[in-house]
């Protein structure tokens, strides 16, 4: 880096109010000097960076008056009690496209298991199944298996489909998600058909949104700039263009910590091609009123679909039960991200999602962040939050999208939905309430196969390459399992 290039990018941090980043600057090695200059550098301008920040908490502070409803029937349907030939129909489609090479996964990966006591990526995380499968093996292995589904329903011959997988991960998660799938021979799946590309990081704040903090003497605190950092890290990264070269029309986007969630669902994605939906969302029932969940409703003003969060509802409102059947809340799509994206949708709509907050708004998340304290120059941990986080919703370019290219389907919780969320201690989303739920799932396909348990609780582990739904499963009628056998 020259000089002139190291003088012009302090010069623009110090116009920008932000002198604090430089405050060991003088004291740095040359190299520590080079490291802090060129981790700044990659801020193009820290004066609309700043007022960046002071927009995002004047919009995470601001609360606007709309009108929430249910998306109209033409928009929505449900697995749960859907009819057979319909469900066979879109598996139908799905699985056309899967054979034609049309079909793509894209993972969110970007999360450390901090939370779940784990330095490692959350996708490496085993939930103590009885295999001892991390979330990423079984992720991988549902894909090897809808690509066998796929070549023999589609009678494809010895020529079986390949599903491209995108895996977004962070600075922190790149290498060692990298080198997890290296050492375990990427789980069976092609090395060419795994492909690795990271979101975004933003600068992190003090709590007045002013001053960004330091990580050290020689950087400045970074975070990862949310799940909407997807469509940004989409086209900078070149995915975008792998997708449309491959002749990639259809995206399933989904989180790594869902332990059950179905990887290239051919369902999920037929019921996109049969409402010709540009973008759809699976859903699953809000367990009650009361649930901290986000929604995936109607903007009645906009006529547009929009998720809401549990906060920006009122408590009537949350109650509310569904006019058409009483048992059912009438706001009740929590949102899972699990989500269909065509490819002509993100080729026309991800350039003006990317460019403009109308689109994609910054939101803030007050924080612990690690930082210098300058006052006593030393590194701390804090106990409160100390800072503010920036970070982009993928589910903000919803309103974008035209109410009759939108479709929303409703799964079961108990088949499609178990996230990963906190260490064990917690009343929901953890390690063991995940593989509860994968067993229990597991062990009700080997009943309705007409398999036996030794003893009534036992629980039994399917792996995801002896079945991916359900099917497959002939080979245990009348045989008998006992709790912790792999099947």
């Amino acid at each position: 880096m020259t000089f002139a290039s190291q003088e012009s990018i302090m010069e623009s941090f110090n116009r920008a109010g932000q002198k604090q980043v430089f405050t060991y600057f003088d004291s740095l090695s040359e190299q520590g000097q080079r490291k802090l200059i060129n981790q700044l550098a990659k801020i193009e301008d820290p004066v609309n960076l700043v007022h960046t920040v002071e927009e995002a908490i004047q919009y995470s502070s601001s609360s606007s008056a709309r009108d929430f409803t249910q998306l109209p029937e033409e928009s929505t349907a449900s697995t749960v009690g859907l009819d057979s030939e319909t469900q066979a129909h879109w598996s139908q489609l799905g699985f056309e496209a899967i054979a034609q090479g049309e079909v793509a996964v894209l993972l969110m990966a970007g999360g450390q298991g901090t939370r779940l006591g784990s330095n490692e990526p959350k996708g490496c995380f085993d939930i103590q199944l009885p295999s001892h499968k991390s979330l990423f093996q079984t992720q991988a292995e549902k894909i090897l298996k809808i690509e066998k589904l796929t070549q023999h329903q589609q009678k494809t011959g010895e020529k079986q489909p390949r599903i491209m997988w995108y895996i977004m991960t962070s600075g922190p998660t790149r290498e060692s998600t990298e080198t997890f799938f290296q050492k375990n021979n990427y789980f069976g799946l092609s090395p060419n058909q795994v492909k690795f590309f990271n979101q975004g990081t933003l600068p992190c704040f003090d709590l007045k949104g002013e001053k960004i903090l330091l990580a050290s003497q020689d950087s400045i605190c970074e975070s990862p700039d949310g799940n909407g950092g997807l469509y940004k890290a989409l086209l900078v990264n070149g995915i975008l263009d792998d997708m449309v070269a491959k002749g990639i029309k259809h995206i399933h986007a989904y989180c790594v910590d869902n332990s059950l969630v179905k990887v290239a669902d051919p369902l999920f994605i037929g019921f996109a091609i049969d409402r010709k939906f540009d973008l759809a969302t699976k859903v699953v029932r809000k367990r009650d009123a009361n649930e901290s969940v986000g929604l995936i409703v109607l903007n009645d003003d906009l006529k547009r679909p929009c998720v809401i969060e549990y906060s920006e509802i009122s408590q009537a409102l949350a109650e509310k039960k569904d006019p058409q059947d009483p048992s059912k809340l009438f706001l009740r799509a929590a949102n899972i991200v699990n989500h269909y994206y065509s490819v002509d949708l993100l080729t026309k709509m991800i350039p003006k999602w990317t460019t403009s907050q109308e689109y994609l708004p910054f939101h803030i998340a007050k924080k612990k962040i690690p930082s210098m304290n300058l006052k006593s120059n030393e590194f701390y941990k804090p106990t409160e939050p100390n800072g503010i986080k920036l970070e982009q919703f993928i589910f903000d370019v919803f309103p974008s999208v035209e109410l009759s290219k939108f479709g929303c389907l409703e799964v079961a919780r108990s088949d499609e939905f178990s996230p990963l969320k906190n260490a064990d201690g917690a009343q929901n989303d953890t390690p063991t309430t995940c593989r509860l739920h994968y067993l229990k799932r597991s062990t009700e396909w080997i009943k309705k196969n007409g398999g036996l348990l030794q003893n009534q609780d036992d629980l039994v582990e399917v792996s995801p390459l002896t079945s991916y739904f359900g099917e497959d499963l002939e080979i245990v009628k009348g045989k008998t399992f006992k709790n912790g056998d792999v099947i």
